[in-house]
């Protein structure tokens, strides 16, 4: 098994045609999975840390329990599965996990049928910043994103 596909779910969205849709490619890519759940929390200073300690732990019991349904269903279908949750700014959790991790043959955004444009300020959301620096494909559900580099698909 030489093929990887990261699913990558934010604030505990999860679409279950992203689910899916994954868990079919894998089968047929013979390619094991991993999924990525990033969890954004700020931390500005140490003066409310024992107060994020208790909801990091609230969040790792709740995502715990998600991700281990969610493995479940891999697993079933005999498809090689890990998880991950990461706290803090989704945008550098995410390269900070791609930049340790073996690569990705493909990323699958997991938490709705298509990206998301802006964030909840109005914002241009983390995910848009970051396609064009990926070294593979991201897919949704609805369609292929594809980066604006010269190793992009046509």
């Amino acid at each position: 098994m030489f093929h990887n596909i990261l699913v990558v779910f934010e604030n505990e969205k999860i679409c279950s045609n992203a689910v899916m849709y994954a868990q079919e490619l894998a089968i047929r890519m013979d390619a094991e999975v991993t999924l990525l759940m990033l969890i954004e929390m700020t931390f500005f200073d140490n003066s409310f840390i024992a107060s994020k300690r208790d909801a990091v732990m609230h969040i790792e019991e709740r995502i715990g329990e998600k991700l281990r349904d969610l493995f479940a269903l891999f697993i079933k279908h005999g498809v090689s599965v890990r998880a991950t949750l990461k706290v803090g700014n989704p945008l550098e959790e995410l390269v900070k996990f791609l930049a340790e991790k073996q690569p990705f043959q493909i990323i699958i955004w997991g938490s709705s049928e298509d990206l998301p444009v802006k964030d909840h300020t109005a914002q241009k959301h983390w995910v848009q910043k970051v396609i064009n620096i990926l070294e593979c494909p991201l897919f949704t559900v609805n369609g292929t994103v594809r980066k604006q580099t010269k190793n992009s698909y046509s």
